[in-house]
């Protein structure tokens, strides 16, 4: 196989090691709020102050992040490769742009970004938001992070499936595998016969699904797979 069709799908667990807390961090951001309060739109209609806050925070603690052996692997394999490379991230921080990665897709948004959610246009989100803020094209006050939040659906589905219809390799780096659809990715790969393989701190729930598996850090794990499949 000489230049093969790779997807690459990224969660919380690649930028664990730049700084940015997952779900499960005890004493992060996460872990002093309800994803029903901050990550639903249940939430944001009953408290917006609460949730703009959350993202404000969190746009903060990205903006001062740095990308980390993983992140910078991955954009050398996109630059390197070649044949295609997809990469799918779960993460709405930027740390795969600030690698030097090219059209990653942030299939649940983005904290960089602001959403108009009366007419959906999109803008740079400022460092802090403030609820109520008017969109630039409709002028309505309906500005939102622009996050995918739980009920919602992710963003650049379709794209995403067509990329796993031509994989030939198919890899999962730093995810949890509870999360849909991002968890069936590795059945539909697997189902036109791509090549699986996980990179993860611990076990994924789907582990048992891939027909490889790297156990370890990404800052580890990402670059010695990119340094083999650069090398073949």
């Amino acid at each position: 196989m000489t230049h093969p069709n790779i997807v690459i799908l990224t969660g919380a667990g690649i930028s664990a090691e730049s700084g940015l807390g997952t779900f499960r961090d005890e004493g992060g951001l996460w872990a002093q709020h309800r994803i029903e309060d901050v990550a639903t739109p249940e939430g944001f209609a009953r408290n917006p102050q609460l949730v703009v806050d959350f993202y404000n925070a969190r746009r903060a603690q990205a903006a001062e992040a740095t990308p980390n052996p993983a992140h910078l692997a991955l954009a050398r394999l996109q630059a390197e490769h070649s044949g295609q490379v997809l990469l799918v991230t779960q993460n709405v921080d930027s740390l795969h742009e600030k690698a030097g990665s090219t059209n990653a897709v942030h299939m649940h948004g983005a904290l960089a970004s602001a959403l108009c959610a009366a007419c959906e246009v999109r803008w740079e989100a400022p460092l802090t938001m403030h609820v109520g803020e008017a969109c630039p094209s409709c002028s309505r006050p309906t500005a939102r992070p622009d996050i995918v939040w739980f009920g919602e659906i992710p963003y650049h589905m379709d794209r995403i499936e067509r990329a796993l219809m031509e994989a030939d390799i198919f890899a999962a780096i730093g995810t949890s595998g509870n999360v849909y659809p991002a968890a069936g990715f590795v059945q539909m790969a697997a189902h036109v016969g791509a090549k699986t393989v996980e990179m993860n701190l611990d076990p994924s729930a789907t582990v048992n699904l891939f027909e490889e598996v790297r156990p370890g850090k990404a800052s580890e794990t990402v670059p010695q797979w990119v340094d083999s499949l650069l090398s073949d």
